[in-house]
């Protein structure tokens, strides 16, 4: 067991402590009080002037899947041949030896939500993976966890080359609109051959994930940065009666208000970046915090590599720089970033019973110059500084 001692306690959770103790055991959070009682086979840590706060959560990266220093060899996150790909799993491609790994968890970040590119209108299965581990088994928390689907331009740039749909808005939506459609009917068929195996159809993988998102199982992560493809994600999931979350979300501070009229949560980023293309040129830091005084759930990503995934919680203090509150942009990398993506019943916040992921600041984290003392991963210390 591990006795965390005397630490200034961000729970992200119903209450914190100015000076308070935290016990992890076994890979969880056994408890957390004002004080706790030593006992023999206890390791102390004394966090004495530091800040404890749950592991940050990188909502939407690619880490992993487009390697660190590499080119083509590493690029493994688009597989652009076909614009309809349900079946591609993130766990395939991601490399936990990418050294971004390393540098995420050495700043703090012990959770990243990763999958495939935007090339595709329907890319892949993402994942959530914790970012130590040899191998990609043991990182998992969930996969898969949504279905990536994309909208704007990067489908229509890279088809409309290949004089093949969708060269439109128009075909995107098509094209999404039909799979989703074929999975409606694979999914009669599916319960007409529970009544009659003679009647149960080939198994078809694209289809199994896409009535996964049918039945709700998995929400759709909906690539959208105009304002106009934000709201045809959310028309199209409507339609379809499926859970979604907006990613990146560029323009979305523009129509705060239908946001939150529709029960959408936006995870937003990268925003330490260039205005690379047109459906960007409406990128602002004070996005996040417009939505989130707006009432809107907002979790702040890197898109890594677009920013460097250890960059994380400077993108959120430039938020609060811009007139996001604090508190609301450390949740946008904590509790907002578990419960937008559906992980909250293991990591999001120091609370009894949740993963052991625990990190120790000597100072406030959105204070540029603050560094990691130590990183628990699952209870493991990953690193000391």
């Amino acid at each position: 067991m591990i006795l965390i001692k005397n630490g200034k306690i961000l729970t992200m959770a119903d209450k914190s402590y100015d000076k308070g103790d935290i016990l992890l055991d076994g890979g969880k959070i056994k408890q957390i009080a004002e004080s706790i009682d030593l006992e023999d086979d206890m390791e102390i840590i004394d966090a004495e002037g530091m800040w404890v706060m749950p592991g940050f959560i990188d909502a939407h990266s690619h880490v992993g899947m487009f390697e660190d220093g590499m080119g083509f060899e590493g690029s493994d996150g688009n597989d652009a041949t076909n614009p309809a790909t349900p079946s591609l799993r993130a766990i395939d491609a991601i490399n936990p030896e990418d050294f971004s790994f390393k540098e995420a968890r050495e700043h703090g970040i012990t959770t990243a939500v990763t999958g495939p590119g935007s090339a595709n209108v329907i890319g892949g299965q993402f994942a959530a993976v914790k970012t130590y581990g040899r191998r990609i088994e043991d990182m998992v928390i969930r996969a898969p966890l949504a279905l990536k689907v994309a909208f704007g331009e990067n489908p229509k740039r890279v088809y409309s080359d290949r004089e093949k749909m969708p060269s439109t808005r128009m075909g995107t939506a098509a094209i999404l609109r039909s799979a989703l459609v074929d999975a409606q009917e694979y999914k009669k068929k599916l319960e007409a051959g529970k009544k009659d195996p003679e009647k149960m159809p080939e198994r078809d993988l694209d289809m199994e994930i896409l009535v996964k998102v049918l039945d709700r199982e998995i929400p759709l992560k909906a690539h959208a940065h105009r304002a106009d493809d934000i709201l045809t994600a959310i028309r199209i999931a409507k339609e379809f009666n499926v859970n979604y979350t907006i990613d990146h979300g560029t323009e979305g501070y523009r129509i705060a208000d239908i946001l939150l009229e529709e029960g959408a949560s936006v995870i937003t980023g990268p925003l330490l970046s260039t205005r690379s293309k047109i459906e960007l040129k409406n990128s602002s830091f004070k996005a996040p915090g417009i939505l989130s005084k707006t009432g809107i759930k907002v979790a702040i990503m890197t898109d890594h590599p677009v920013i460097p995934i250890q960059y994380l919680s400077v993108c959120a203090a430039i938020a609060v720089k811009e007139g996001m509150d604090e508190m609301e942009a450390l949740k946008s990398i904590t509790i907002n970033a578990a419960e937008i993506t559906g992980i909250a019943d293991r990591v999001g916040s120091l609370e009894e019973g949740k993963d052991a992921d625990v990190v120790l600041y000597d100072g406030n984290p959105l204070d540029i110059r603050t560094n990691t003392q130590y990183v628990f991963i699952d209870g493991n210390l990953v690193f000391k500084r």
